[in-house]
């Protein structure tokens, strides 16, 4: 990627891409368990807004807003630093070193914060 806004402009676009995918999936499977087929399923929810689908999955016992946000928004998976303590032997001593775990975050922020929650992520690798 040529500089730090293209970054945060592609993960941008695939965490709200994650949102809509998900919600065009709750409206197909939903449609499909009331009989549809796919194709008709997905003809259906077609043109529709992000309202009108929520409407449908309320009229069908889902409130979308109250599903869980890695549902909604995809997971991140990513290096994070964290200090562990240690004992060395040798010296008799504790001793703290610098370490990357890897960090499943099930609640990704939305909009500007997502934006801010990925410049500090670029920023430290």
């Amino acid at each position: 990627m040529p500089n730090i806004k293209t970054i945060i402009d592609y993960f941008r676009w695939r965490n709200e891409d994650a949102y809509r995918n998900a919600l065009n999936a709750y409206c197909c499977w939903m449609l499909r368990k009331q009989g549809l087929d796919k194709n008709n399923a997905a003809n259906f929810i077609l043109g529709k807004s992000v309202q009108e689908k929520n409407e449908l999955l309320f009229t069908l016992g889902i409130n979308y807003n109250t599903l869980p946000n890695w549902q909604k928004r995809g997971v991140g998976i990513y290096w994070e630093k964290v200090i562990k303590t240690g004992y060395d032997i040798k010296n008799g001593t504790a001793v703290t070193a610098e370490r990357n775990i890897l960090k499943i975050d099930f609640d990704l922020p939305i909009r500007d914060e997502y934006n801010s929650f990925i410049e500090k992520l670029v920023c430290t690798l």
